[in-house]
């Protein structure tokens, strides 16, 4: 099957994000590399259970902190972990993203996969004032150039400079050209950010990663050279021997050769 029908057979929740939850040290990663601080307001966008907002509050003590979900449960879950805990300046509200009021925002954590999502909220953080950062993970807003990079996360910071896929690209790697060795190092960081650690999921995801990485950059002219690299070529067979899934028709480049 190609990649595309290997991604649609995975359950909704997989593929939306709504039931993955970032681990404690990736939070704190993050909000370093935010710079966070008693000056900022906070918002989590997708919060889940609220430990982000917890971390944000207790460990780099934000004058205020708001995590938002449109999963009651998971909204219920953070106002528990906020009463246990005493976040008198941490609120929760079960909203939908895309209307919920974030006007004073100074710093957000937003990470999403749904497009539609993606667009309308890149349209709202627009309007937010000059200075506020909003950190992706894996990719800036779309058509924006990224202010600060540490792969997988990317601060994205208001007036946005516009980008194209090419410029984007160039800016989060940060070299001229990529190899494999390159896109390997990448997808390795973002799996090692965002999942549970478990060797044999890890290297699988890692794997489509790094493929990922390497076909949009070859599909840019932004590779290291003109031929398929031979680690390349090996996973994109173990890919369809071992696991039936089919990457090859991505590259838009007809003329190479497997």
């Amino acid at each position: 099957m190609k990649i595309e029908e290997y991604i649609k057979s995975l359950p909704n929740d997989i593929i939306s994000g709504d039931d993955v939850q970032l681990p404690e040290h990736s939070f704190r990663k993050i909000f370093e590399f935010l710079n966070l601080n008693e000056n900022d307001v906070f918002y989590h966008l997708g919060c889940g259970d609220g430990k982000g907002i917890k971390i944000a509050l207790q460990e780099f003590h934000v004058k205020k902190a708001i995590g938002v979900d449109n999963n009651k449960e998971k909204i219920q879950q953070a106002k528990k972990l906020a009463e246990e805990n005493d976040l008198k300046a941490g609120k929760f509200l079960c909203e939908d993203v895309v209307t919920t009021k974030i006007d004073d925002a100074t710093a957000i954590l937003f990470w999403f996969t749904d497009i539609e999502i993606i667009e309308k909220m890149k349209k709202r953080f627009q309007s937010l004032h000059d200075g506020c950062r909003i950190v992706t993970i894996w990719g800036p807003l779309p058509e924006c150039l990224p202010a600060q990079v540490d792969f997988p996360y990317i601060i994205n910071q208001v007036p946005f400079k516009h980008a194209d896929l090419k410029e984007q690209l160039l800016a989060i790697f940060g070299i001229k050209c990529i190899d494999f060795v390159t896109a390997w190092e990448y997808a390795e960081r973002y799996t090692k950010a965002v999942a549970p650690h478990n060797v044999e999921n890890d290297r699988f995801l890692t794997i489509l990663q790094s493929l990922i990485i390497w076909i949009n950059a070859k599909n840019l002219g932004i590779t290291c050279g003109d031929d398929i690299p031979i680690p390349i070529k090996n996973y994109m067979e173990i890919l369809k021997k071992f696991f039936g899934i089919e990457v090859e028709h991505l590259l838009n480049d007809t003329n190479l050769k497997f």
